[in-house]
């Protein structure tokens, strides 16, 4: 179903689908030999949210293999989405690592969907984490890992409430401190939002943010109208094998395509300081088979910035 202007979802459907199909894929890549993540918290997550597809995917009963079909010819193969998601999610746990190393002790994930880096992160003493997702979503993650037993290991304010509204509002009330340097995440985020969403998205972490706050983002590219027939019909013929198995999010529908600002350039220009780097050198940072030329995720860009 095509997005709305005040769509709602759970972590079955629509966007929310997308959080748990991620989670799938780091459970897979918790499974790999040398893994470049562990993820405890991944399969447990997504079996708790109940969709066949994902869980079978999650706990090993349908592998990779079996949605990319021996010959690998898949545009988008799950062998090469696990890939990707290992080394977005070692990304932003080297970006965390390193603000917290700094000194920062306070954090904000935007989106945090089935993320467990409050749990399986090790936190300085004094670090105050704070997720934003809708309401159901932290509700459904909180209660699923307290029936685990798990227990978060910092200091964890989770906050309800939609993106598209006052969040900004709902932070400070959760306890937020706008004069503390701030760690800022924005995971596969960035392109389930309208071009201008974005714009405000990052103008708000700017406001919020004092000198010496940190963000690190994935983009996605811009695509003229030209191109936007082409993305959409990639996505389906990438996804097709895979909806033999039962995968039924169409994510042509989900995301937002059309010119939008480039990330890095938009941040340098309000003054931040900002470095980029691509998926490809990314999978290769992480000792991770390179991209081909014509795979998917190559134009997706990783940044990481400091407020001036």
């Amino acid at each position: 179903m095509a997005r709305t202007d005040h769509d709602t979802w759970d972590l079955a459907s629509s966007v929310g689908a997308t959080a748990t199909m991620v989670a799938a894929a780091r459970a897979v890549a918790s499974r790999a030999d040398g893994p470049v993540i562990d993820d405890p918290f991944a399969e447990p997550l997504v079996r708790a949210v109940g969709v066949d597809f994902f869980t079978r995917l999650a706990t090993g009963e349908l592998s990779p293999a079996d949605l990319d079909g021996d010959d690998g010819t898949s545009p988008v193969g799950m062998r090469r989405f696990a890939d990707a998601m290992a080394a977005r999610t070692r990304f932003f746990d080297d970006f965390l690592a390193a603000a917290t190393g700094a000194g920062i002790r306070q954090v904000v994930i935007l989106a945090s969907g089935l993320d467990a880096r409050g749990y399986r992160l090790d936190w300085p003493v004094g670090t105050v984490l704070f997720e934003i997702d809708q309401p159901d979503v932290i509700a459904f993650k909180a209660t699923t890992l307290a029936g685990l037993g798990a227990r978060p290991a910092t200091e964890l304010r989770t906050v309800g409430v939609d993106l598209r509204d006052d969040w900004p509002a709902a932070l400070t009330a959760a306890g937020f401190d706008p004069a503390a340097p701030t760690a800022w995440i924005a995971e596969g985020l960035l392109g389930y939002l309208p071009p201008e969403a974005q714009d405000r998205l990052l103008d708000l972490i700017g406001d919020l943010g004092p000198a010496g706050s940190r963000l690190a983002a994935e983009a996605v590219p811009s695509q003229v109208d030209a191109e936007q027939d082409e993305v959409r019909e990639r996505m389906a013929e990438s996804l097709e094998r895979w909806r033999s198995h039962g995968f039924e999010v169409d994510f042509a529908e989900l995301v937002f395509l059309g010119e939008r600002a480039e990330v890095a350039g938009y941040l340098r220009g309000r003054g931040w300081d900002a470095d980029t780097v691509g998926a490809g050198a990314l999978l290769t940072r992480y000792g991770l088979a390179p991209l081909a030329a014509d795979e998917a995720f190559g134009e997706v860009s990783y940044i990481t910035a400091v407020k001036r």
